[in-house]
């Protein structure tokens, strides 16, 4: 009996504490509520930091609607009292746009897969290939990063005028390929083979496949994320390239975008600000579209590259 007297109540205690600690759980505590509202704030905040950025490209789409006049008023305004899509008409008539839109489109796209491809055979040769010097080598390429593309260009103008190919997209395409503005795409392809487990090209080999093969059925497909960082940025400098395409090219058929821009002037030399606003937004906003759904692939892309030497 008592036994029995002096084991009820530390049962019931036991229930009352498992109880409560179960109601607590259940109940979100204030680390929650505190993370809840760190979350917030640091939304807003971001937000608040993203207004710099947001508000020119918002600014240049809203003006492009708007007649000259309502642009050079001294109270700048952010949307359009009257809206008007005459600068978009004007953008065409004015120059062959639309053959200028094709021409940075397809020299982008050439310039991305070229780029794509000499990168990862680079890259992966310097990688996963031994061969005498291959580190000097690497380094002499890595000092292709340092010399800008002002210094260079005079002898690639004399070498291209003595091809014949002034006035031709050639060094336009071919040059950005296998020159210096490659180079940093063959250290990101180089960086990600090196990560790679030898075990796949054991195992490659080991299924009869030569060099070729191992790179081609199994370095290549597994160096997508890396890939898509080279197409990214690669095609983002290819469509905003601006003094290889004034020095090379002297037809408007043959123009770029970012040279056709500087082209919408009046008779009195002065620009044309509303045509030019709304050339440069049919030539931004595809990019940033573009941008906004491959940012994730471009993150990955350069997270898994890594720095290992």
């Amino acid at each position: 009996m008592r036994t029995d007297v002096i084991d009820r109540p530390e049962s019931l205690d036991t229930r009352a504490v498992t109880t409560g600690s179960s109601e607590r759980r259940d109940r979100p505590g204030a680390a929650t509520r505190r993370r809840r509202w760190f979350a917030g704030a640091l939304i807003a905040l971001m937000a608040v930091l993203s207004i710099p950025f947001v508000f020119p490209t918002l600014w240049m789409i809203t003006s492009s609607f708007k007649p000259m006049s309502e642009i050079l008023q001294k109270v700048p305004t952010l949307w359009p009292a009257s809206p008007t899509v005459e600068a978009y008409g004007e953008v065409f008539r004015l120059q062959p746009f639309a053959q200028q839109y094709w021409n940075s489109l397809y020299i982008a796209a050439l310039v991305t897969v070229g780029t794509m491809l000499v990168a990862a055979m680079a890259g992966y040769a310097f990688a996963r290939i031994r061969f005498p010097g291959a580190n000097a080598l690497f380094l002499v390429v890595l000092v292709g990063l340092l010399v800008p593309s002002e210094v260079t260009i005079v002898p690639l103008f004399r070498f291209v005028n003595s091809l014949g190919l002034i006035n031709t997209h050639w060094p336009l395409i071919v040059i950005p390929i296998l020159g210096a503005p490659a180079v940093l795409a063959v250290f990101i392809m180089r960086q990600f083979f090196l990560g790679l487990p030898t075990e796949l090209e054991e195992a490659g080999r080991m299924d009869g496949l030569g060099r070729w093969g191992i790179f081609w059925r199994i370095a290549f497909p597994l160096a997508r994320p890396a890939l898509a960082a080279v197409a990214i940025f690669t095609f983002l400098k290819s469509w905003n390239l601006y003094l290889e395409p004034i020095v090379y090219l002297s037809s408007k058929d043959m123009f770029t975008l970012p040279q056709a821009l500087t082209q919408y002037v009046d008779a009195y030399g002065g620009p044309m600000w509303n045509v030019q606003l709304a050339a440069t937004t049919l030539t931004v906003v595809p990019v940033l579209v573009v941008f906004l759904f491959a940012q994730k692939q471009f993150v990955q892309g350069l997270a898994h590259t890594g720095l290992k030497g």
